[in-house]
């Protein structure tokens, strides 16, 4: 039987929104626990453990860091009993960060509301210009009318997040306009001040199978951004240089 149910929202790279409530109302009836990766969503967008959620996980190096300079992770709960055991696996294990990543990591938290309230606002600003540009086919933002999770991302999320992809026409054009970037950097991370721009298809997820990543949707046109706190028009000009 399936014990748990673990899920990403919004997902890398499509940001696609799930509906917590509903996933773990269906998992809980059936005797499964619910993980939930608010890695995109942070804890100031979104919150899985008041939606139904056992578990929340977070890559720490991302949005939570907020700086490009450190690795971690978290695993939180709201179940006591799961907390005492979560404790005695990291004890066991030794699975700890060192003193200065958890520094690190509280100097972030200071400013994360700041933050992700920019970076979603720069991002629904770009993801708008970029629908309008084009040379793009498609842009994949939860906060734009025609995505198809709108109305449960406004439910459960406080704003619609950092994170935009769109596709262009080919690989080749998606490789010339990360190529003419000035203010985007080419990287694979994610959620920091400054503004990166990757191509899934060759980088974040090179190592599935072609014929797997297609069925998922990642194709080889596809761009994926993390917006930063940048002036949202400088990041809009520099997108249109690289596309046209």
């Amino acid at each position: 039987a399936t014990r748990l149910v673990w899920l990403e929202s919004p997902t890398n790279p499509l940001l696609r929104v799930v509906d917590i409530d509903a996933v773990s109302e269906v998992a809980h009836s059936r005797g499964a626990m619910v993980c939930v990766d608010n890695t995109f969503a942070t804890p100031f967008l979104q919150q899985p453990l008041h939606l139904g959620a056992d578990f929340v996980v977070h890559s720490t190096t991302k949005y939570i860091g907020g700086h490009s300079d450190v690795v971690g992770g978290a695993i939180m709960t709201n179940n006591d009993e799961l907390e005492r055991q979560l404790r005695f696996h990291q004890n066991a294990i030794g699975a700890v960060p060192s003193p200065f990543d958890c520094w690190l990591l509280l100097r972030g938290i200071k400013t994360l509301a700041l933050r992700v309230e920019r970076q979603s606002q720069n991002a629904m600003e770009l993801a708008t210009a970029l629908q309008s540009n084009p040379a793009v086919k498609r842009v994949h933002y939860p906060g734009l009318d025609g995505h198809p999770n709108r109305a449960v991302a406004a439910r459960q999320m406080r704003m619609f997040g950092g994170m935009v992809s769109f596709e262009v026409a080919d690989e080749a054009t998606a490789l010339r306009t990360l190529g003419r970037l000035k203010i985007f950097a080419l990287a694979e991370s994610l959620g920091a001040v400054e503004s990166l721009a990757e191509h899934p298809a060759l980088m974040t997820h090179a190592s599935m199978p072609p014929a797997e990543r297609k069925r998922a949707g990642v194709g080889d046109g596809l761009i994926r951004l993390s917006i930063g706190v940048e002036d949202v028009a400088d990041l809009i000009a520099d997108l249109e240089n690289a596309l046209s």
